[in-house]
């Protein structure tokens, strides 16, 4: 589509995207009739692919049935259905769920709830939010706040809200040579207690990280033990503990939710993306029985709230989607299709020599490029290459994440792959030789 005859605000103001007419498995169709394999799920959204018959069916039922329904008069059934089947596959004590629209809005919503939790436990004086450089929340204020993202924060700072950010879990360019997994695990840990005590061991509300970063590092999840010194450092200071899962969560990882692979359970946690599957904007907060209670048995009434939030028409979306990733064991098959997928990644582009690590969980898979595996030193920001790499692998048919700035905002480039679930061995192996077209391709250029 042209630019200049569009009344469309888009993302780049110069860039001419072509218009997608059609979606068929895990392909987009262009106006022109070229197919694009979606190996990034958009952003790691359709995990179903694009023509998913009982979810489109679940949204013409239910928008044949009721379209909207105010949560401030009333509730509905597939809202009320889609939070039994979460809370019955929940970690830990997680009990009730807050629906939204969307990632950021879900986080904004478990830091407003942090916030009212401590005030109505007599703690008003818990305020700070600490969460981890390298990350990515959101784009509102205050989840643009949380985020460690130095290129999306810069010009907004002086709007953004206080936030301390300590070190990522980012074994690959940050364990020093001498160091254990583990011992560098308890280490970037143990920064956390280090900055609830710099800050008042009683002034820190939350602490925020994704299980698995995503956009801004690349699908990085912690090493092990990591999440678990996390949860004991929170329980130790009464600090609630937030995890976002809007990328990496509903099955992404292997797992319906993707701390239960670090074996440990949240205060609050944040859902979106894979919850719609693409079909409907939706996304939910689930917080813990005592989080819940604490605001029930005080004033009884969050004061937050959303037009949209339970809405009948993408709850029922929802319910759709999770029904379709449990009954047909597709989380287990994400397990077995993201090993068959790191070996195919590793044996295409495990010794290239710009091509550093290859990381991930299930289907969430992470290229990071270097210009020597040796030091791991970043290429040049000024080569542009996340750019070139996310233009080329389009003109080979396949939409990937590539992203600059993976090690601090400006130096270092990955690309993040999220194909479908229902992606076959065959789809995998082609989303692989065309991406290494593309590499092939711009790194002949630079």
């Amino acid at each position: 589509m042209n630019q200049s005859s569009s009344h469309v605000f888009p993302r780049h103001c110069h860039v001419d995207l072509p218009q997608a007419v059609g979606g068929e498995g895990c392909y987009l169709i262009a106006a022109d009739g070229k197919r694009y394999f979606d190996g990034s799920g958009g952003a790691a959204v359709s995990c179903l692919g694009h023509s998913n018959q009982r979810v489109r069916d679940a949204v013409k039922t239910q928008m044949d049935q009721l379209a909207f329904a105010h949560t401030s008069f009333f509730t509905s059934e597939p809202a009320e259905q889609l939070a039994d089947l979460l809370i019955a596959n929940a970690p830990g004590n997680l009990d009730r769920v807050y629906f939204v629209s969307g990632g950021s809005e879900a986080v904004e919503s478990a830091i407003k709830l942090a916030r009212q939790y401590h005030v109505e436990r007599g703690e008003p004086q818990r305020r700070h939010l600490i969460a981890r450089r390298q990350s990515y929340h959101g784009n509102t204020i205050g989840a643009l706040s949380a985020g460690g993202n130095a290129w999306r924060r810069q010009q907004f700072a002086p709007l953004l809200v206080e936030v301390s950010h300590i070190a990522p879990c980012y074994e690959y360019a940050e364990r020093r040579p001498d160091e254990s997994l583990a011992a560098y695990g308890e280490r970037v840990a143990n920064e956390l207690e280090a900055e609830i005590l710099r800050l008042g061991e009683d002034s820190v509300m939350a602490f925020i990280a994704e299980p698995v970063v995503g956009a801004t590092l690349g699908a990085v999840p912690a090493v092990a033990g990591y999440f678990k010194r996390i949860r004991e450092i929170c329980d130790r200071y009464g600090v609630l503990l937030i995890l976002d899962e809007v990328m990496c969560g509903m099955g992404r990882t292997g797992h319906l939710f993707a701390c239960d692979a670090d074996d440990v359970a949240p205060d609050i946690l944040c859902i979106a993306k894979g919850l719609g599957a693409g079909y409907q904007p939706i996304g939910a907060m689930l917080c813990s029985e005592e989080v819940y209670n604490t605001i029930a048995e005080g004033t009884g009434f969050f004061q937050h709230g959303h037009t949209y939030i339970g809405h009948p028409v993408a709850a029922a979306a929802g319910l759709a989607v999770v029904s379709e990733l449990l009954e047909r064991d597709l989380v287990a098959q994400v397990q077995t299709k993201g090993d068959y997928l790191h070996e195919a990644l590793n044996a295409r582009f495990g010794d290239h020599a710009n091509i550093g690590d290859i990381r991930g969980r299930g289907l969430f898979r992470g290229l990071e490029f270097v210009a020597d595996r040796d030091t791991k030193e970043p290429l040049d920001p000024g080569l542009g290459l996340a750019g070139r790499l996310k233009k080329a692998a389009f003109a080979e048919g396949l939409i990937c994440y590539p992203m600059p700035g993976t090690r601090d905002g400006r130096k270092g480039d990955h690309i993040l792959l999220a194909p479908p679930f229902i992606a076959t061995e065959k789809e995998l192996d082609e989303m692989v030789e065309r991406l290494s077209r593309a590499v092939d391709t711009v790194m002949a250029a630079v």
